[in-house]
């Protein structure tokens, strides 16, 4: 089961470096394939975010790829939001967590569909510090109680309503999943609510899969990128449904 983990964990991990995820939106639904519940699997891909995205953004910094600025205003709302998810999910049933996965889910794919690939920065639009702080906590609440870091949500939004270029979008999503999977991990963890074990050892599968995602990351265009981006959207969002009505 370990090196399976593992494997998992380093396959998670491309994707992450790749898409600019936290990884959970693929790791949830793998974990519960696997025969773990909802709420352990949620655990267990937190744990694993924070290892990828910390990873993840470091490695984006030294590429150049990834600007602090706006990030750390949505960042710091992130964390907070992450943090107080510690108390709010245990207090929703699995079968609503579930159901807002999907609904996530389908909302970034619709995002990134209809939305248009931006190439540059010059049509980029700017939003008040305190509005990006508002919008990382709201992420932050929602994205950590059902198991992701939130750049599922926060990427289309960047890039299909902010006009962010898609590559500068993942670096900010992936920043972003630092701030929130910290604080979800700290709120769980002081609330029981982490598999330290099986955690550590996907988390540091993930870790060799990050790199391997960064660098196919930058050997692409970014309507090749987006291309990508929602086709993963749509397979995780098959996963979902299958799994919540069609498996036994």
């Amino acid at each position: 089961m370990e090196i399976l983990l593992a494997l998992v964990g380093s396959g998670i991990g491309t994707l992450s470096g790749f898409f600019g995820i936290g990884g959970g939106t693929v790791l949830v639904p793998v974990l519960l394939l696997m025969g773990f519940d909802f709420k352990h699997a949620v655990g267990i891909s937190i744990m694993q975010m924070v290892f990828s995205s910390i990873y993840g953004s470091y490695l984006n910094i030294k590429k150049g790829t990834l600007e602090f600025g706006e990030g750390l205003f949505v960042g710091f709302g992130g964390f907070l939001g992450g943090y107080l998810s510690g108390y709010l999910s245990p207090l929703i049933p699995d079968r609503v967590l579930q159901i807002i996965f999907i609904g996530f889910v389908l909302f970034a794919l619709l995002r990134m569909f209809f939305s248009k690939t931006h190439i540059d920065n010059s049509s980029s639009k700017t939003l008040s510090k305190w509005l990006l702080f508002i919008i990382g906590v709201g992420i932050g609440v929602i994205a950590v109680s059902i198991g992701v870091g939130g750049a599922i949500i926060l990427i289309p939004l960047l890039s299909g309503l902010l006009h962010y270029p898609v590559k500068k979008a993942v670096s900010a999503g992936l920043f972003f999943v630092v701030f929130s999977s910290v604080a979800g991990f700290i709120g769980r963890l002081m609330h029981s609510q982490i598999d330290l074990l099986n955690g550590t050892i996907i988390g540091l599968g993930s870790l060799v899969g990050v790199y391997l995602g960064v660098l196919l990351k930058e050997r692409v265009d970014n309507h090749q990128h987006k291309r990508f981006i929602t086709i993963m959207y749509l397979i995780i969002l098959m996963v979902m449904v299958y799994k919540m009505f069609f498996s036994k």
